[in-house]
C-alpha cells in the first residue's frame, strides 16, 4: 500500500454512508407496479419480451395464454 493512503473499512450496511440505498425502496415499487400493468397486456409483454425480427408465427408459439 502506498504510503499516505488508508483503508477505511465501513458496516457491511450503512445507508447513511451510501445514499443510494434510499433510493431501491421507490425503485422496486416502480418495478413491481410496471410488471402488474404489462400482467394484464399480454401482446404488450410479447412486443417487449421477443426480439422484433422474430417471425409472428415463432413469437406466437412462446406466448403464454392468460384465459
Amino acid at each position: 500500500m502506498p504510503e499516505g493512503v488508508g483503508l477505511v473499512f465501513l458496516p457491511p450496511y450503512s445507508p447513511e454512508l451510501q445514499p443510494v440505498e434510499r433510493v431501491w425502496p421507490l425503485v422496486n415499487e416502480a418495478v413491481a407496479e410496471r410488471c402488474l400493468v404489462l400482467a394484464q397486456d399480454p401482446e404488450t409483454l410479447r412486443r417487449r419480451t421477443l426480439f422484433h425480427w422474430w417471425p409472428r408465427t415463432k413469437a406466437s408459439a412462446y406466448t403464454p395464454s392468460y384465459s
